[in-house]
């Protein structure tokens, strides 16, 4: 089960939001020791967040994404979401050492260009489906559309992403636990991997989440719990490993 600390990006700092709202965030400190941090505590992966880039459709805190690739100096993947609206972007990210790529609204609103990515980058590519009541919301959480989470999901299989990551938006930084009920659903319906995302808060999730990792769930995005303290990822990255054993 990976464990994926999330850095999300605002103004060139490391922060934290409730439930997407731009105007409710905490600030953090420095990306590129925030990606250390989480480093040196096991992670095998991060996935960061460029939010002003997310609400204005295009890439904006490229410094401090490229001080996190230097940081991190290719040790464990990276993979980004946040404004990723065309080709170009995604090849320049690529170049830069960034793992994966996640698309989120383009690949709802601009169905081409995400068939177009999954060709040109292969193996690349995931798709983040944020989600309500099993229904898709689009343009940082702020629409809610009448597409099915499942239905959207197989179809971007059959394109070839790479894996879907799944976040309850009821959820997110709340600190509610994650929906696995609806994780292990869409999980079920597909053959790519899913990763789960949204509300994450304490060691009990984290077991749930080893007990349907056969289904299909390969990680979770770690958010607010490991930042405030409630879950302490070090100790979470060992669990995780010690149940993945057993199994």
């Amino acid at each position: 089960m990976l464990l994926i600390p999330a850095i999300d990006l605002k103004d060139g700092h490391c922060v934290r939001l409730k439930q997407g709202d731009m105007d409710q965030s905490t600030v953090f400190g420095d990306p590129a020791e925030m990606a250390r941090r989480w480093l040196d505590a096991g992670a095998r992966r991060l996935h960061l967040v460029d939010l002003n880039g997310a609400f204005a459709g295009q890439p904006k805190n490229k410094g401090a994404i490229k001080s996190i690739l230097a940081e991190v100096g290719g040790a464990i993947p990276v993979q980004l979401g946040g404004g990723i609206r065309d080709l170009d972007t995604i090849e320049r990210y690529l170049d830069a050492g960034l793992e994966y790529v996640i698309i989120g609204t383009a690949a709802v609103k601009s169905p081409g260009f995400l068939k177009d990515a999954c060709s040109a980058f292969s193996g690349h590519i995931i798709v983040g489906l944020d989600a309500k009541d099993g229904k898709v919301a689009t343009d940082g959480w702020s629409k809610l559309t009448g597409h099915d989470v499942a239905d959207l999901g197989k179809k971007y299989q059959d394109w070839g992403v790479e894996s879907i990551i799944y976040t309850d938006i009821g959820r997110d930084g709340m600190l509610t636990g994650i929906n696995v009920d609806a994780t292990v659903r869409l999980a079920r319906s597909l053959t790519i991997p899913v990763i789960a995302s949204g509300g994450l808060s304490n060691m009990a999730d984290i077991e749930q989440l080893c007990a349907v990792e056969h289904e299909g769930v390969e990680g979770v995005i770690c958010g607010r719990a490991i930042y405030s303290g409630d879950l302490d990822f070090a100790a979470a990255q060992e669990r995780a490993d010690a149940l993945s054993d057993e199994a």
